[in-house]
């Protein structure tokens, strides 16, 4: 057996976890019930980001923490939506942070896409739109997908099929009337993202659009619409005369 299991006299000391300082108990304590009085709407973004740290470092003062994710990302948006890499190389942030930062994404793209999946379209427009921001609107780099669509213009499947630079997004029309095909859709909505926040299309945009649009009506697939998101609004193609 180790020799210093039994030398007693110079066993160093363990420091014990003790509770956190009353006046951090007592913010905690606070913001949780400013929480579950008023809502998240009652709270600045980096008071409910305070919230969801407290669960990764209960015995912290995470408010430094908090102001150093707003100060990188600008919003609780983007700091929920933020690579997990990125998140890391924020002072304070270890790994079970980012983790815990992105569990609350996952739940909140989770709650958004079950408005949407296997109802129709039309009637849930808003909820689409809405899904669409949720997931896309704060992402840094180019994301393609595709929504498909049955006979009764019910949603029957959300698929990303493609992610990009800052500013481009390869897409295949092959591919995406393909999988239209397999899932036996009868139409599909684009979506895809502008990193940049503004959702005018750029030339690039509009031609692959015409391709896949030529693509899926030779297979007789509409393409109902073509959304961009921005980053607090959005562009139909439709609506804006492209289609």
């Amino acid at each position: 057996m180790p020799q210093w299991l039994f030398d007693l006299d110079e066993a160093r000391p363990v420091a014990m976890p003790s509770r956190p300082p009353s006046y951090l108990r007592d913010h905690r304590k606070l913001l949780e019930e400013r929480f579950f009085s008023g809502g998240a709407q009652a709270m600045p973004d980096f008071e409910l980001l305070e919230l969801i740290l407290y669960r990764a470092l209960p015995r912290a003062d995470v408010k430094p923490i908090a102001a150093a994710l707003i100060a990188a990302f600008g919003d609780y948006n983007r700091v929920i939506s933020a690579p997990l890499a990125r998140l890391t190389e924020v002072e304070g942030v270890d790994l079970p942070v980012a983790q815990e930062l992105k569990i609350v994404e996952a739940a909140a793209h989770r709650l958004a896409r079950a408005r949407v999946m296997q109802r129709p379209v039309i009637s849930s427009w808003q909820a689409v739109l809405d899904y669409c921001h949720t997931t896309m609107s704060h992402r840094e780099t180019e994301t393609f997908r595709v929504l498909y669509l049955d006979r009764k213009n019910t949603l029957i499947a959300d698929e990303e099929q493609g992610k990009g630079t800052v500013d481009h997004v390869p897409v295949y029309p092959r591919e995406v009337v393909k999988r239209a095909l397999e899932l036996n859709a009868s139409a599909i909505i684009l979506v895809h993202n502008h990193p940049s926040g503004d959702p005018t299309p750029s030339e690039a945009d509009v031609t692959m659009t015409n391709q896949i649009r030529d693509a899926a009506e030779a297979l007789d697939i509409q393409l109902h619409d073509h959304l961009i998101i921005g980053k607090s609004t959005e562009l139909s193609f439709r609506g804006a005369g492209y289609l």
